[in-house]
């Protein structure tokens, strides 16, 4: 765990050792009044917890959460307990990035915010010091001593009453609803992706992965002017829906076992032509090889989703014919962009939205986050 500043300050064991916090029993009923969380833990458990309703500090706002998204990755520290080697389940985490809600209170010196301000939170918090070369020239995803809530050890923004600071929320119009500003953090990852692979009008595109991060992938490429957009995915009903959401959109089922080469004639008949640009979403190496051999000469294959720790790629077909291959870690400036493209119509999130619930049911909604049967893109949990 990073030392100082924000690790400091949301330091997981001061709820940890706090003598209100417990783990809820698999009936139990929480405290009307209590500050209810999921949690999960390095015995792959995802249980309720009570925990300490926190007081702001100086520049702190107290934030009452109204809707929260479930992640891929939430459910993978779940099932799995670490991601990579550097982010690992030790102790009781909670979850939970996906987050919007009501300012409830405000510390000392905090003048941007009152009570009642409707907000979305960005989750991962740099140490933003001069010092940080990265915090300083704007690419704070890469600080050393970011704070990413729900990433192991620090708890995740899946909880009634959420604590952050000041400068980490972002301003949500009133056209703008709670759903819409939880889902902002996917949107970050995709416009990050949008942003960092340069797409330009016109560029014909691939979306491999129609999971949600390649949904809104489809949604920001479009709104970008991406044409003709080819998506593929190894489950036709997620193709259906990507077709739902953006008529336009080429769709390609991908066999399971079924070899790239071959993948990417279909993609390449469907695109009617080579490839410009690849986003990939999924993160899975045959995927990648996929969209390599999908890729026109100068093309560019741009790596959104996340992958096992090691992986081959086709070096001599990259190299042959000039394939850039890029790679982005989280985000960095990208809410205040999210933001205004819901508000002004330009990407439409409601569609995304398959399940809910509320947050006392908030284990039922991870089971169905889970279960690829149950169809669910995006699971959001309400209070």
């Amino acid at each position: 765990m990073p030392d100082g500043g924000f690790a400091d300050i949301y330091n997981p064991r001061k709820v940890l050792d706090d003598p209100s916090f417990r783990v809820l029993g698999p009936n139990e009923s929480p405290s009307p009044d209590a500050n209810l969380a999921a949690f999960y833990n390095p015995g792959h458990e995802i249980h309720l917890v009570e925990k300490p309703r926190p007081k702001p500090g100086p520049g702190q706002v107290l934030v009452h959460v109204r809707a929260t998204g479930i992640c891929g990755s939430d459910v993978h520290f779940w099932k799995h307990g670490r991601i990579g080697d550097s982010m690992v389940v030790t102790d009781e985490c909670g979850s939970g990035h996906e987050s919007a809600g009501e300012v409830v209170e405000v510390g000392e010196g905090v003048t941007q915010w009152k009570a009642g301000d409707r907000v979305a939170i960005e989750a991962g918090v740099p140490c933003f010091k001069p010092s940080c070369d990265y915090c300083r020239i704007g690419r704070y995803n890469a600080c050393p001593d970011v704070v990413f809530f729900s990433t192991p050890p620090f708890h995740g923004t899946l909880t009634r009453w959420h604590l952050h600071p000041a400068e980490w929320l972002h301003r949500l119009p009133d056209s703008v609803s709670f759903e819409e500003g939880s889902l902002c953090e996917p949107l970050a990852v995709a416009l990050a992706g949008i942003e960092r692979s340069g797409l330009r009008l016109g560029d014909s595109t691939l979306i491999c992965g129609a999971g949600p991060i390649g949904l809104v992938s489809l949604l920001s490429a479009r709104a970008a002017g991406a044409e003709p957009i080819v998506i593929t995915d190894l489950v036709q009903s997620r193709l259906d829906f990507a077709k739902k959401l953006v008529p336009s959109v080429r769709t390609v089922l991908i066999e399971r076992g079924s070899v790239p080469r071959e993948s990417a004639e279909k993609i390449k008949a469907a695109a009617e032509g080579l490839i410009k640009l690849a986003l990939e979403c999924s993160g899975v190496e045959s995927s990648i090889h996929t969209a390599i051999y999908s890729a026109q000469f100068g093309g560019k294959v741009f790596i959104i989703g996340v992958g096992k720790n090691e992986q081959v790629f086709p070096f001599m077909h990259l190299s042959a014919n000039e394939i850039e291959v890029g790679f982005q870690y989280r985000y960095a400036n990208q809410y205040p962009k999210a933001i205004r493209l819901v508000a002004g119509g330009l990407i439409n999130l409601k569609p995304l939205v398959t399940h809910r619930f509320k947050l006392e049911d908030a284990v039922s909604a991870f089971h169905v986050a889970a279960d690829p049967i149950r169809g669910a893109i995006k699971v959001q949990i309400y209070d």
